[in-house]
């Protein structure tokens, strides 16, 4: 089946609904129920093309493929087929990454990830970092002087909350959060939190919906140990499970945890296994095409949502 519109860019091949997808023969069956989940339509290892024109091609696993076939990719993109990865494909469509469709290669273009390799990138993160945290903290400091005076009214216990989290490198290091739960919420033993904990507390029920919660992590930034944007941190106790579930889960420790990112502003709040691996489709997304315009972005979307009560 032929498409009737030639695409001149990038932009317009990704507007095509059929994907002609060639990968090894014992792949077949996970795509197929992968890419079924979503609006395209699918062809699979349909080596009798020989029309490559105005179609969109896509490999998977294509060094699993033989010489012949890796070379009929070869002349399609010869003719020219849009020819690119499979992942990197459904990344530009669907703005997460597939992580269901990881596997080693699509880690092993250092280039691709300037936020791993490029020290100019690096640099000037850690200046929109400092500068962030400095004018939130100031702008901020009214809310927080409010909250810790509403946490220490209700309920005995430290205003802050401390608590081990795994970051960059896989290093451990305190995290501040304003208090909102019980002074005993984790006497039984670490537990995932949920939408409705009956361990939080009515103030905490509000600064975890309006993530006021999360201020005192710019001094983490500050400090160095986290970011502004990125994966946000989890425990060590529970990325050893998690780990279990979710293909390539500690490559979100490349980088610094953020107080905000991706995830958290395209994903409501949830805390299962099901909702980390949604999650962790954003954080890979976010560290693959990572830039300075997608970090103001996802910053100005937290404070909306900070100052305007708009919690997910």
């Amino acid at each position: 089946m032929l498409l009737t519109k030639s695409f001149k860019s990038k932009k317009e091949a990704l507007k095509q609904s059929i994907i002609y997808v060639f990968c090894p023969d014992e792949c077949v069956n996970n795509i197929a129920e992968i890419i079924n989940e979503h609006s395209f339509n699918l062809v699979i290892n349909d080596y009798s093309i020989v029309d490559f024109t105005e179609k969109v091609i896509c490999h998977y696993r294509s060094a699993h493929l033989t010489k012949e076939q890796r070379e009929y990719l070869v002349n399609a993109t010869e003719c020219g087929a849009w020819v690119e990865p499979l992942v990197s494909y459904l990344d530009d469509r669907l703005k997460y990454t597939e992580v269901r469709l990881l596997h080693s290669s699509y880690f092993l273009h250092q280039k691709a990830f300037s936020i791993l390799s490029n020290k100019r990138t690096q640099i000037t993160k850690r200046t929109i970092d400092i500068i962030s945290a400095i004018l939130l903290l100031i702008i901020t400091l009214p809310l927080s002087v409010i909250a810790a005076l509403f946490i220490k009214l209700e309920s005995p216990g430290d205003i802050l909350y401390r608590q081990n989290r795994t970051g960059q490198y896989n290093k451990e290091f305190k995290v501040y959060k304003f208090r909102s739960m019980r002074n005993d919420a984790e006497k039984n033993g670490a537990q995932w939190a949920s939408e409705n904990d009956a361990r939080v507390t009515k103030i905490g029920k509000f600064i975890r919906k309006t993530r006021i919660d999360e201020i005192p992590q710019l001094i983490n930034v500050l400090q160095g140990t986290m970011s502004i944007v990125g994966p946000r941190p989890e425990r060590e106790i529970f990325i050893k499970d998690l780990e279990k579930a979710i293909p390539y889960y500690r490559f979100r420790h490349a980088v610094k945890p953020g107080v905000t990112g991706l995830a958290q502003v395209s994903y409501p709040y949830g805390a299962s296994v099901e909702d980390a691996i949604w999650k962790h489709k954003y954080d890979i997304h976010y560290i693959k095409h990572h830039s300075s315009m997608l970090d103001i972005k996802i910053l100005l979307l937290t404070i909306k949502t900070v100052m305007f009560g708009m919690g997910r």
